[in-house]
């Protein structure tokens, strides 16, 4: 058996990384992809490693010979025109010795576990492609396969049919020819391909054309859920570094990315906090019969939006602004806030994060399952000098929840100080009795007019990607004022149109409330049988849960990435909680919770 490495290319995708030097030399997490290649390379019986070079060959050769000289048996073969043709020709340039033995064929921008040489040589096929079920970040030859892992076809870019996606699979780029195969079959169709077509194609098309043959005797292997990526590109190169991070550095990346999770379709978010049963089938496929349209138009700006905002909450148009997310909004209402606010901890720290530290008055919970109610938050502000209190309710990340009747008699001893109350229920959908729980109404907005509400519609509405918040008061100098301060066309059509005809599920929504309202409680009598956790109150969509046992919270959230793939929340960043081993696990559905908890139980025998 031997190795044939295609490692000719330019990689002008990923810029400066590849000023200087091919592909294969750039590193990911401190090691040169080649290094980990040839290192991956050296544990198996390879007669030799041939190395296809072009771009930047001598200093490859060079690195190359003084870092492995003893340790493997490397032979170059050279592409002079590296740069007006593909790798077809790269790979015809070394068809000599590909029918000298058995080959693993192998291109150079790839990063993968271990696991991968093991399973395609202890497959009993002898021509073999690793393949892979098709993610939204994959892209180049596609294949079909049957049920006897037989390829059926190869399908290159411009056949691509984003109706068939359940159906593909991507080639990981890392085949097994037999020498027999090679001979007989893929050199004489490799010369007849690059004479009939030329040098600047792809080697896959000649396996295309093999398939079409009666028994083309080329079978496909499914990698599952082995780790690999392919880097063409800078964004590539930071997905590589964060999939094969470790340890600390593995939690590090993710966590920066503040989400954008779904580039990591494998994994199991547990920090994304939304509703699972919502929005439903029906609703998606009008906005997809909409895409169209909503791409290439433009949305209505602030006037419509407020519009559509008051009619989704049955509140008066003047009292609603629209934002591209809470966020927006949180951020244009706390800079203009003066004075001292109180901010009950732990909490959503986007709010007190805009606020200088010397404006903030905090309050900090005195018992163990952080629990607080409107008498203890008057009691505590009742000689405090502040300008406006922030309530978020349910709170984030303890789960805890104040009553309607309760946040109204707060709100009347807010008033009566000249105190605004900032009241962010973007979770109160989730609470038992929910459908009477919000404060959005037009009676209560008008007669408090020091009462202003903040609501994501992301969080208990299912649909993050749109970024849609809303604020209401009846503080029309408030509301004017914001509606100046963003920008007149701050959401887009997508998101517009989604406030135009989500009056017609209001009933499928409220199902689907009742349906998390269930799962969660379930979820709970799962998580309290762990022993090693001890599961807070809650009427939102996550626990707040202390780890009593066993690990730090930061060590239990690193288990469960590392072996498991699943990404809780280690609240150890939140103030008051440091040090505390305390984590947030959001609800999701049934059958993600129950692997969640299989994961947990496991994690309690080790």
């Amino acid at each position: 058996m031997q190795a044939i490495i295609l490692a000719a290319g330019m990689g002008r995708r990923l810029g400066e990384y590849t000023r200087d030097n091919t592909k294969c030399m750039v590193q990911v997490g401190g090691e040169r992809l080649i290094d980990r290649l040839l290192r991956q390379l050296s544990r198996l019986s390879l007669s030799r490693v041939v190395i296809v070079v072009g771009y930047q060959a001598d200093n490859l050769k060079s690195y190359l010979d003084a870092h492995y000289e003893g340790e493997l048996t490397i032979e170059y073969v050279e592409n002079p025109i590296y740069d007006k043709t593909n790798n077809i020709y790269s790979l015809s340039l070394a068809k000599q010795q590909l029918q000298e033995d058995d080959t693993l064929l192998i291109e150079s921008d790839l990063i993968f576990s271990d696991r991968l040489f093991t399973m395609i040589l202890e497959d009993k096929h002898p021509n073999l492609a690793l393949v892979a079920k098709f993610e939204s970040w994959m892209d180049g030859t596609m294949v079909r396969i049957d049920a006897e892992r037989n390829i059926v076809n190869f399908v290159p870019k411009k056949a691509f049919n984003y109706a068939d996606v359940d159906h593909y699979y991507k080639t990981v780029n890392i085949y097994k020819f037999s020498r027999e195969f090679s001979r007989n079959v893929y050199v004489p169709f490799l010369e007849a391909y690059c004479k009939a077509l030329g040098n600047n194609e792809y080697y896959e098309q000649v396996l295309r054309v093999i398939t079409l043959l009666d028994n083309s005797n080329l079978k496909a292997l499914d990698i599952g859920n082995e780790k690999w990526y392919e880097i063409d590109d800078v964004q590539d190169l930071d997905i590589a570094e964060t999939i094969f991070a470790e340890n600390e550095e593995m939690m590090r990346r993710f966590n920066y990315r503040y989400g954008g999770h779904w580039r990591f379709p494998k994994m199991l978010d547990y920090c994304y906090l939304v509703n699972p049963y919502f929005p439903t089938r029906q609703m998606k496929e009008e906005l997809r019969a909409n895409f169209d349209t909503l791409l290439t138009e433009y949305p209505s700006g602030m006037f419509v939006n407020s519009l559509l905002a008051g009619r989704y909450f049955g509140i008066r148009q003047a009292y609603s602004v629209v934002g591209n997310g809470a966020a927006e909004l949180i951020k244009s209402l706390m800079e203009r806030t003066e004075g001292r606010i109180g901010v009950v901890y732990p909490t959503f720290e986007e709010y007190p994060n805009r606020l200088r530290k010397e404006q903030i008055v905090s309050y900090y919970p005195d018992n163990a399952d952080l629990s607080y109610g409107a008498d203890d938050l008057q009691n505590f502000f009742d000689d405090k000098d502040i300008q406006t209190l922030l309530l978020i309710n349910p709170d984030n990340p303890s789960g805890n929840f104040i009553p309607l009747e309760d946040v109204v008699h707060l709100t009347e001893w807010c008033g009566e100080r000249n105190i605004r109350l900032v009241v962010d229920e973007s979770f109160v959908d989730f609470s038992d009795n929910f459908e009477k729980n919000t404060l959005l109404r037009n009676d209560l907005l008008e007669r408090y007019t020091n009462l202003v509400v903040m609501k994501s519609i992301s969080k208990s509405y299912g649909v993050p990607g749109l970024r849609l918040g809303v604020l209401a008061s009846s503080d029309i100098e408030l509301i004017s004022w914001m509606k100046k301060d963003i920008s007149i066309w701050n959401i887009n059509s997508f998101a517009e149109f989604y406030m135009q005809i989500f009056s017609k599920y209001t009933a499928e929504y409220n199902k689907a409330c009742h349906k998390f309202i269930a799962e969660r409680r379930r979820f709970r009598e799962c998580l309290d049988a762990i022993p090693y956790l001890r599961i807070l109150p809650s009427q939102a969509n996550y626990f707040c849960c202390e780890v009593t046992d066993k690990f730090t919270s930061a060590e239990l959230t690193m288990f469960l990435l590392e072996r498991y793939n699943i990404m809780i929340k280690d609240c150890n960043s939140k103030k008051f909680l440091q040090g505390k081993n305390y984590i947030r696990i959001s609800v999701r559905n049934q059958e993600d919770n129950d692997r969640l908890v299989q994961a947990l139980k496991e994690l309690a025998e080790i």
